[in-house]
């Protein structure tokens, strides 16, 4: 489905990320690990079109993909989602859910104009997110937890079939880890989507994954299973320090 050969990307003379070469398959879940300032973001940034890289190429199910913008990319279904919030504080989830409907069948984008187009939709992806309850409250009132899965809700409505998470957990608390592992392992597994995430849970990534990747300075260093690249001296070394 996602193939990168070579991929690189440098800034002011300095490289962010250098020689990167995977491929990932169909309904794969591919995790990416490593230490802050790994590039794993930036590697992110590249596949789904926010930045453009200086060398290397990015194909998608075999098409062309390297210079093309971040809006073709969507329309060809690679789904983003980022380490921080953005999500509108005073406007409802509900409503969050339809201006992505709306902006993904190319309709309006003004709330008051056809508001029940998309009501079965909408309702039928705040159920699957487990937000169902939560439609009428604005995203100013959800818990940390809820605003993830908000932003996998306003995710879906487009039907991503290769879905970037970048560090989902980030600020989750450890409460709502496991509703949050379930969302994303049943988008996985049930729904048969392809994932890429970086997370710093280890344990989370265990039950989701089927390959760990490991950046350090930019470069993959190992990718592998997970029980292959925790047992590897080097990567522990290069990520904790210690045995993962």
């Amino acid at each position: 489905m996602l193939r990168l050969d070579g991929l690189g990307w440098s800034v002011g003379g300095a490289t962010i990320v250098q020689d990167v070469s995977l491929s990932v398959r169909e309904g794969e879940f591919l995790a990416f690990i490593g230490p802050n300032g790994a590039g794993k973001t930036s590697l992110f940034n590249l596949i789904s079109g926010l930045n453009l890289p200086t060398a290397g190429r990015i194909e998608l199910d075999g098409a062309e993909m390297t210079d093309r913008p971040a809006h073709v990319r969507a329309r060809r279904g690679v789904g983003r989602t980022f380490q921080t919030s953005s999500l509108w504080p005073a406007m409802t989830v509900a409503d969050h859910v339809r201006l992505a409907a709306q902006a993904a069948r190319g309709g309006s984008y003004r709330l008051w104009r056809r508001a029940d187009a998309y009501t079965a939709e909408v309702a039928g992806v705040l159920e699957r997110t487990g937000l169902g309850h939560r439609a009428g409250a604005t995203a100013g009132e959800l818990s940390h937890g809820e605003k993830r899965k908000l932003e996998l809700a306003v995710l879906l409505v487009g039907e991503p079939r290769l879905m970037l998470l970048d560090e989902p957990m980030a600020g989750v608390s450890a409460e709502e880890v496991p509703a949050l592992t379930a969302l994303i392992r049943t988008l996985h597994r049930e729904e048969g989507r392809t994932v890429l995430m970086v997370e710093h849970h280890m344990d989370v990534l265990l039950g989701l994954a089927d390959r760990l990747a490991v950046m350090h300075h930019g470069r993959l260093l190992a990718l592998d299973t997970p029980e292959a690249v925790t047992a590897d001296p080097v990567v522990q070394q290069a990520y904790l320090g210690e045995g993962l």
